[in-house]
């Protein structure tokens, strides 16, 4: 038997998170560098995944295969074509960095306090997600997706709810109702979400007598398995609704903001650069291919929602005085192009989009981690409260402007090339939405610039004075990051390879092919 790479990529933060959680109260430390070691081991078991994935070999590859609950055909099977790949080797790079960047943010609030906050439990946490989030992106039984798809939901409550953002003008009373709610809403939306995801799930057995993702899809190819018209475009909305609220697409999107503005700023990392990645990835792997004329069917709703997303979110992403609710804006806005290229059919959209997941995934990660290690300095998530930072702390503003300036796409950092495609895909079956799109370009111009203007030029307000400039962890984190938002902008082929096999397959599926391109007849 060949050796489970891919049950141990996921086993493996599985079992960090067991054994963080169990290091003695005393030895916070230990725990820290315990979790940051397996995180990286991690990575290391994820870059084994790319290397021995064959973009130009089968749709699935380094399969397993094993009988679960025999009485209900469940099994245990996994198995990664290139988004999915692109996807785990995403979430095991950001997880090191996250750890990094909360090196801090669990320690005991006060000395000897009973406010004492469990450090164990936070990167334990942060482990128990990245296993459940690699195991979501390997699943090919839809019911094991199920399974973890939910089940990620328990350790980010908790990590929400109990490890909020210490950057509070009105108390720590205030702060825990506040971070309470967050949690609480986050919980709901996406419990509610899963609930009629489980229903769906239940039609699809009852329909195709099986959960696997390869036997369905393959049994409606060759005409074996046949869905009446009503009975698919009803289990798609069932899927297409959980995945909708993870994503989050516009009007499911309200609990974003609140979560990360209540949570620390990893956790903000966390929770829209690697858990809501899910959603969208699942719309390609599970919406696609195992409803494929429903899908054509939704696809113009899904497309003007997708819009509404990309403006609303700019615009008030504009309007925000809160940096991380501003990043959450920004997020929505940016899923709505993902979306968009999604349901745009075309080859260039779907590349697009799976590239643009790893390049928001980057780059908000960026963002969102400097603008952490700022608030924490000020102990104040208010835009107002800033001023003349670049005075005082140059290399923190530096970076604060790349991650700013790759979050609105500009030429040269890595969004640019998955936007740009995702534009292009559009507009060559929808050309009216994609050139309405456009506009979230010139707004995310808009919302990032100023956001820049207002915290880091100008003269030094009281408080920023005395501000130090990015620590030698802190550079850790972020320069790893920067360095590959120009890389990839520069030279995305290393990951389109990857994807783009996989791409054309979910095309096949929905039997869709590339618009020719109108070209007149020379004279």
């Amino acid at each position: 038997m060949s050796f489970p790479l891919l049950t141990a990529t996921a086993a493996l933060p599985a079992l960090g998170a067991v054994a963080t959680a169990a290091v003695p109260a005393a030895q916070r430390t230990a725990a820290k560098w315990l979790a940051l070691l397996v995180s990286l081991a991690t990575l290391a078991l994820a870059v084994t995944v790319l290397v021995r994935f064959d973009p130009d070999g089968a749709r699935y590859q380094l399969t397993e295969n094993h009988s679960w609950i025999r009485d209900f055909g469940v099994r245990y099977e996994l198995g990664v074509d290139g988004i999915a790949v692109a996807l785990i080797a995403l979430t095991a790079l950001l997880i090191p960095f996250i750890i990094l960047a909360g090196w801090h943010d669990a320690d005991p609030l006060e000395t000897g306090s009973r406010r004492w906050r469990p450090t164990q439990g936070f990167f334990a946490l942060i482990l128990a997600v990245e296993a459940m989030v690699v195991v979501s992106f390997e699943a090919t039984d839809v019911f094991l997706f199920y399974i973890f798809f939910e089940a990620m939901l328990i350790p980010m409550y908790f990590l929400i709810g109990g490890f909020g953002d210490r950057a509070h003008a009105h108390g720590e009373e205030t702060a825990a109702t506040q971070r309470s709610y967050a949690a609480v809403k986050f919980l709901l939306y996406n419990l509610a979400g899963g609930l009629i995801m489980l229903a769906a799930v239940i039609g699809l057995y009852v329909v195709a007598g099986n959960f696997s993702l390869t036997e369905i899809a393959d049994a409606r190819a060759n005409g074996s398995l046949h869905m009446a018209t009503g009975t698919e475009r009803w289990l798609f909305l069932g899927f297409f609704f959980a995945f909708a609220v993870k994503a989050p697409l516009w009007p499911l999107h309200t609990w974003l903001p609140n979560a990360m503005q209540e949570a620390t700023a990893p956790v903000a990392v966390l929770i829209t650069a690697v858990v809501d990645k899910v959603g969208t990835f699942a719309m390609l792997r599970f919406c696609l291919q195992l409803f494929p004329e429903a899908s054509k069917w939704a696809t113009p709703v899904i497309l003007v929602l997708a819009l509404i997303s990309i403006i609303y979110g700019a615009l008030l992403a504009v309007g925000q005085r809160d940096i991380k609710r501003l990043v959450a804006y920004a997020s929505i806005s940016h899923f709505g192009f993902i979306i968009m290229g999604v349901f745009a059919m075309t080859s260039q959209g779907q590349s697009g989009a799976t590239l643009y997941m790893v390049n928001h995934g980057i780059s908000t990660a960026a963002l969102m981690l400097v603008a952490g290690f700022l608030i924490s300095r000020r102990g104040s998530r208010l835009i107002a409260d800033y001023g003349g930072v670049q005075k005082v702390a140059p290399v923190l503003a530096g970076t604060f402007l790349i991650g700013g300036l790759a979050t609105l796409s500009l030429p040269g950092l890595a969004p640019f090339v998955s936007e740009f495609l995702v534009l292009v895909g559009t507009f060559t079956r929808y050309p009216v939405i994609g050139v309405i799109a456009t506009f979230g370009i010139v707004l995310a111009a808009l919302y990032t610039l100023v956001l820049y203007q207002r915290t880091m030029t100008g003269p030094v307000k009281p408080g920023i004075s005395s501000m130090p400039d990015l620590r030698a962890r802190e550079v850790l984190v972020v320069a790893p990051l920067i360095v590959l938002l120009i890389f990839l902008g520069v030279y995305p082929k290393p990951v389109t390879d990857i994807v783009d096999p996989a791409v054309k397959q979910t095309l096949s599926d929905v039997h869709k092919k590339d618009p020719q391109p109108e070209v007149e007849a020379a004279k």
